[in-house]
C-alpha cells in the first residue's frame, strides 16, 4: 500500500514509518524540512505540489500539529488549535480534490478530548466530554476544544469514496530519545519517579507495538469509521504507573512531589501540568468490540518490555 503521513517527523510518525516501511508499505512523509528521497515539502496549511501524493494513495495518516509538550501559554493554545485545524482541513481538500482518493483517513485526534474524572472510565459510547468539570483550571477546557475542533475539522469535509477515524490516542510509550517514555524513565532513574499531588489521576497510554497494530487493525476493518479510542484497556492511578516503573528499571524508591512542585518542574521544562494532573481515563471499547487483541494490555508487562529495549538501544547508539 501507499501511505502518506502529513507531520510524519515526530516520536508517533517514527514509529509507524518504520513499523509500516519494514511490512513493506510506501510511505511517504509530509514535512517542513524534507531530507530524504521519500519526504516531500508541505506547510500545513495551503495547497501545494504535495497534493499529487495523496491522490492515488491507499491510506493517508494525519499526525500534524504543534507538539503539547511547552507552556499552555495563550499564544501556544492558539498555535496548537490552528496548527490542528489547519492541516486537518488542506488534507482533507487534497483528499476532496483527488481523482483517485484513499480509501481511508486516519486522522491524529487525542484522549485529552475526555473529561477529568476518577470514578469510571470513558469508552466512545459512554464517555464524558471534558470543558466543564468543576474544581479544575479553565485553562484546561481549551484543551478539549483544541481536540474537538480538530475532529470536527475531519468531519465537516466531504469525502465520499474515503472512510475517516479519528484517533483518539493516549500516551503512545516507545522506547525513543526524548518520547515521553524516555523522559519519564529518566525521572526514575534520578530518583524523581513518585507519585504527583497524591498520584490519584489516572494515566491512559498505549505500547507502540499496540499503537502500530491497531492503526493496521483499522485499515483492515472498513466497518469502523468515526472516532476510536487508541488505549491500553487497563489505564491506572499515576502513583501505581510511577511504581510499575521503578520496578521494571530496578529503582525501590521515588520521591513524591506536591502539586507546586509540578507546576515549578513543569515551568522549568517548559511544558505544562495539565500533562500531569489531569486524570485521563480511557479505555478501548470499540477496538475491544471489533475483536483487536491488545500485545501488552497491563502496564506492568509493557514497562518491563520498554526498559530492555531502551537499555538494548542505548547499548547499540553507544
Amino acid at each position: 500500500m501507499k501511505i502518506v503521513i502529513p507531520g510524519g517527523t515526530g516520536q508517533v510518525g517514527a514509529i509507524l514509518d518504520r513499523a509500516l516501511t519494514a511490512a513493506g508499505h510506501d510511505v511517504v512523509i509530509l514535512t517542513r524540512r524534507p531530507r530524504r528521497e521519500r519526504e516531500v515539502g508541505w506547510d500545513g496549511e495551503t495547497p501545494g505540489a504535495w497534493g499529487d501524493v495523496v491522490d492515488g494513495s491507499d491510506v493517508v495518516i494525519n499526525l500534524a500539529g504543534r507538539s503539547v509538550n511547552c507552556r499552555y501559554t495563550e499564544a501556544n493554545l492558539r498555535a496548537m488549535m490552528d496548527s490542528r485545524v489547519r492541516s486537518a482541513r488542506v488534507v482533507g481538500d487534497a483528499i476532496e480534490a483527488a481523482a483517485r482518493p484513499p480509501k481511508l483517513w486516519l486522522q491524529m485526534s487525542t484522549a485529552t478530548v475526555y473529561a477529568h474524572r476518577f470514578d469510571a472510565a470513558n469508552d466512545e459510547a459512554d464517555g464524558v466530554v471534558g470543558g466543564a468539570e468543576p474544581d479544575v483550571p479553565g485553562y484546561w477546557g481549551f484543551s478539549v476544544e483544541i481536540a474537538k475542533a480538530w475532529e470536527a475539522a475531519q468531519e465537516q469535509v466531504r469525502t465520499p469514496r474515503t472512510r475517516k477515524v479519528a484517533l483518539r490516542s493516549a500516551m503512545v510509550m516507545s522506547p525513543d530519545r526524548a518520547g515521553v517514555f524516555d523522559v519519564l524513565l529518566k525521572l526514575v532513574r534520578l530518583g524523581l519517579g513518585g507519585p504527583v499531588a497524591g498520584g490519584a489521576q489516572y494515566v491512559s497510554w498505549i505500547h507502540d507495538h499496540d499503537f502500530v497494530r491497531a492503526v493496521e487493525f483499522l485499515v483492515e476493518r472498513e466497518d469502523l469509521t468515526g472516532p476510536v479510542n487508541l488505549a491500553a484497556p487497563v489505564p491506572l492511578p499515576q502513583r501505581d504507573f510511577m511504581r510499575a516503573l521503578r520496578a521494571a528499571r530496578g529503582v525501590p524508591v521515588g520521591l513524591p512531589a506536591t502539586k507546586w512542585m509540578a507546576e515549578l518542574g513543569a515551568f522549568a521544562l517548559r511544558s505544562d501540568t495539565e500533562l500531569l494532573l489531569k486524570s485521563r481515563r480511557v479505555v478501548p471499547g470499540r477496538l475491544l468490540d471489533a475483536g483487536f487483541a491488545f500485545g501488552h494490555p497491563e502496564w506492568a508487562g509493557a514497562a518491563d518490555d520498554l526498559v530492555r529495549r531502551s537499555r538494548t538501544e542505548r547499548r547499540r547508539v553507544n
